[in-house]
């Protein structure tokens, strides 16, 4: 052990009259570690709320979405071929999206129906997971008997609720685009029979969506042959904004790719303000535990003059009186940081296991959602330790400036 650290250490143990400079010191660690713990903690709850609210999104919605600037795409399945070619794309389905008025039983509501390709939309959406009952292919009705040639049609649960209708209940869909007469707009209608049942958790789409098939929303709608748009996944949800980019390179001007990320700014960025802002008000828990250390030096400093001015006397450089003290502050620092990790993957361990906290039925999320990514941690650890670092420079540098001739000349 070589010198200045061998000092370091037998400051760090105060002998019984000058028990208080321990009792500061074990405080300054626990503040360092209570800001450490907080900031993991605080960050691993925004970032699993962020995971968590992408996952909602993307579970019903594509990583991209393409639509031609002109309106319909009639070619949709040579676009789509073409989408297929582009790196980053592993899946490519047709959709439609349009408003219309679904009534059953006892009740009719306003939705958003959207028309899917059974056989290429399990390959792109997630809409399958969320089903509570039925599947996607039921959406083609089988050609066994008359009675089941009625096309199928999946809602969210809520709008089941509103509507008051279950599985093989027959609800009509309501269109105000049908033939126009003289007495005005004749509505157009369809009959459907709820073949599947879903819940994403988020209200906004458990309560508003509707999914009929590709053929059926093409005669519903009068457009025979055409598509709204195409809807892409990507083999990597975080480069969705790069093959974007690519699907409209290769597709030319006239079309317009949109990644998720665009689609759903507003969201994310108020996440990631709101994280931002937490980790800033958290650092600063941490930054007072670098000012109880700072006043912690001091003491030791102001204590131990004669001792600094004898160890200069005995030959001891500046160099070596200021490395005595960032070492001691260092030590305190980094073991308060050690603890706070320690502690705050423990506490997020215990939240992610157990959930023991609910969430109000206002969140799409019933329990407090905990992701710890590796990454952040790291961050933290080094962000405390640079701080406790800058706390030890003034004391230190108090320490090497003792003039061993004023410190004894009373002694």
């Amino acid at each position: 052990m070589n010198f200045e650290w061998f000092v370091c250490l037998r400051y760090l143990k105060a002998k019984r009259k000058h028990g208080f400079i321990s009792l500061i010191s074990l405080i300054s660690i626990a503040g360092v570690m209570v800001g450490v713990m907080a900031l993991i903690v605080v960050l691993a709850v925004m970032t699993g709320f962020t995971s968590e609210f992408r996952d909602k999104i993307l579970g019903i919605n594509s990583h991209v979405v393409v639509q031609d600037y002109t309106g319909n795409i009639s070619n949709y399945e040579e676009v789509a071929a073409a989408v297929r070619a582009v790196e980053g794309v592993s899946g490519v389905t047709p959709y439609l999206y349009s408003q219309a008025m679904i009534t059953g039983g006892e009740g009719g509501t306003g939705a958003v129906l959207r028309g899917l390709d059974p056989a290429t939309a399990q390959g792109v959406l997630s809409l399958g997971k969320h089903l509570l009952t039925g599947s996607i292919a039921d959406l083609v009705p089988a050609r066994s008997d008359g009675a089941s040639m009625v096309p199928g049609i999946i809602l969210g649960k809520e709008l089941a609720v509103q509507l008051r209708v279950s599985t093989h209940d027959r609800v009509r869909l309501i269109s105000a685009s049908g033939p126009l007469t003289p007495m005005g707009v004749m509505p157009k209608v369809s009959t459907c029979r709820v073949v599947g049942i879903f819940e994403t958790g988020m209200y906004e789409y458990d309560s508003a969506l509707a999914y009929v098939s590709l053929e059926t929303a093409q005669r519903f709608f009068d457009l025979p042959g055409a598509v709204h748009g195409l809807e892409v996944k990507t083999t990597d949800l975080n480069q969705a904004d790069k093959v974007a980019k690519r699907i409209e390179l290769a597709l030319g001007q006239n079309f317009l790719a949109k990644d998720w990320m665009r689609m759903n700014r507003n969201i994310f960025s108020a996440l990631a303000l709101e994280k931002t802002a937490l980790s800033i008000i958290m650092a600063l828990v941490v930054m007072v535990a670098a000012f109880n250390i700072v006043s912690t030096l001091i003491m030791v400093v102001m204590e131990k003059n004669k001792d600094i001015a004898i160890l200069k006397s005995m030959g001891a450089t500046s160099g070596s009186i200021m490395r005595i003290f960032i070492y001691e502050g260092l030590v305190i620092g980094l073991t308060g940081t050690f603890l706070g990790v320690m502690g705050g993957l423990g506490l997020c361990a215990l939240l992610s296991r157990y959930q023991f906290i609910d969430l109000p039925d206002v969140y799409p999320i019933s329990t407090l959602p905990v992701l710890v990514l590796p990454s952040d941690v790291i961050l933290i650890a080094l962000s405390a330790t640079v701080i406790t670092l800058v706390a030890t420079l003034y004391p230190s540098w108090q320490a090497a400036k003792i003039d061993p001739a004023v410190a004894l000349r009373y002694e």
